[in-house]
Formats: structure tokens, sequence, C-alpha cells
């Protein structure tokens, strides 16, 4: 399926059109859901960190520590993700579908048009944006973990940067955001192909939809395991 995407590409007047229509629908009406589950989550991870240091002895900068790990390694990159997966997987999935129930995409092929490449070329470019998303839950996650510590009146301030800035490692940014790659790729591509292929009528779009959160959920969950291994192993 991928081979035939890149093949036949639609005129660059046309394709730009179709890949800010992607933009908008994928990356623009995610921000909203990602900003207020990210924000939320990040203050209880916070809020449960505290509530665990209960021996005195331990620095409550900890809290910022546990919060700043917690976000860039797992919550942002694959927790957002696989509620993408539930967001943007079913709109591509049922989108694509309707268009096969209804034979809009017979149409494109008997135009001439390369209807893969049309359908699926604009959210695989719209998707390389991803990134620009998890970037901003990881901010958003951070900030939710420091107005519930600090107004919660379970560390002050300084204490939560403090635990920020301890034993960073810079390449566990870079290793979100390739985790963020890939995930991006599956997002695209899984939905798309169970829409492209599904067959039946307005009853099977539905099913077609179930299907395809399911598949790309555990494909980013396995990715992410294998990944982990193959980048943050020793």
């Amino acid at each position: 399926m991928l081979k035939e995407v890149f093949n036949k590409p639609l005129k660059w007047s046309a394709m730009k059109n179709l890949i800010f229509k992607e933009v908008d629908d994928l990356i623009i009406g995610s921000l909203g859901i990602v900003a207020f589950i990210s924000f939320f989550v990040g203050g209880v991870v916070s809020i449960q960190t505290a509530l665990n240091l209960t021996n005195p002895l331990i620095p409550r900068n900890l809290i910022g520590f546990a919060t700043r790990q917690s976000v860039i390694l797992e919550f942002a990159p694959t927790f957002i993700s696989i509620i993408m997966a539930g967001k943007v997987g079913s709109f591509i999935t049922s989108s694509i579908g309707t268009m096969r129930v209804t034979e809009q995409i017979d149409a494109l092929e008997v135009m001439g048009v390369n209807s893969l490449n049309y359908l699926v070329f604009p959210k695989i470019i719209a998707l390389l944006l991803y990134p620009f998303v998890i970037g901003i839950s990881m901010f958003l996650g951070i900030l939710g973990g420091w107005m519930a510590g600090v107004y919660g009146g379970f560390t002050s301030s300084d204490e939560f940067i403090q635990g920020l800035q301890m034993d960073f490692i810079p390449f566990h940014i870079a290793y979100a955001f390739i985790k963020t790659m890939i995930f991006a790729l599956l997002l695209a591509t899984i939905p798309s192909y169970h829409g492209y292929f599904m067959k039946g009528g307005a009853l099977e779009v539905g099913k077609a939809s179930t299907v395809s959160f399911v598949w790309t959920s555990v494909s980013i969950i396995l990715a992410n395991y294998i990944l982990t291994q193959l980048l943050l192993s020793k």
C-alpha cells in the first residue's frame, strides 16, 4: 500500500489544499483535547507522587523529577498517541470508509487519479507535525504538575523546578520524539488501510473504525516496547 501511496502523485496545487485540510482536521482539531488531558494528568502525577512520599527524609524535589520523567518518557508520546488513535484514527477510517461505501474512491480511479495518493499521502504529511502536538503535551503536563504541586501545598516552586532540572538526560527528549515520529506513521497508515480496504455498507464503516483503533493501539504499544528496548537499554 505504501508504495502505491507515493506513485503517480497529484499536482502540487491540488495536493497543497488537501494537506492544509488534513493539518486542520488531524493536528489543529486535536489540540484542545490533548491540552486538556495533558494538563490534568500532569497534575494527577504530581499529586500522586507527593502523596506517596510519606518519609520526611525524602526530598520534595522528587515530585518535579517524577513528573518530568513520567510526562516526557511515557505519558506524552505514548498515552496521548493511544488517545489520538481513538480520535484521529477513527476519523481517518470512517472518512475513507464512507468514500469507499459511496463509491467515491471508484470514481477517483475512473478519472485516472491515484486514490491512495489522493487520500493517504496528505494524512502522512499532516502527521509529520504530530511532534508539535506532543511538545505541547509535554509542556502542559509539566505545567499542570507544577500548579498541582505548588498550589496544592505539596511542594514549593523552587523545589519543583529543582526536581525538573535534577539528573536531566537530553537524550530522553530525542527518545520521546523518535517514538512520536514512528507513532505518527502508524496513526496515518493503519487507519487508512482499514478504511480503504473495507467492504460492506454503513454498518461496516463503524466496525472498521473500531478494528482500526484496536490495531493502531496494539501497534503503538508494541512499537513503544521495541523502541524502548533499542534506545534506552544498555
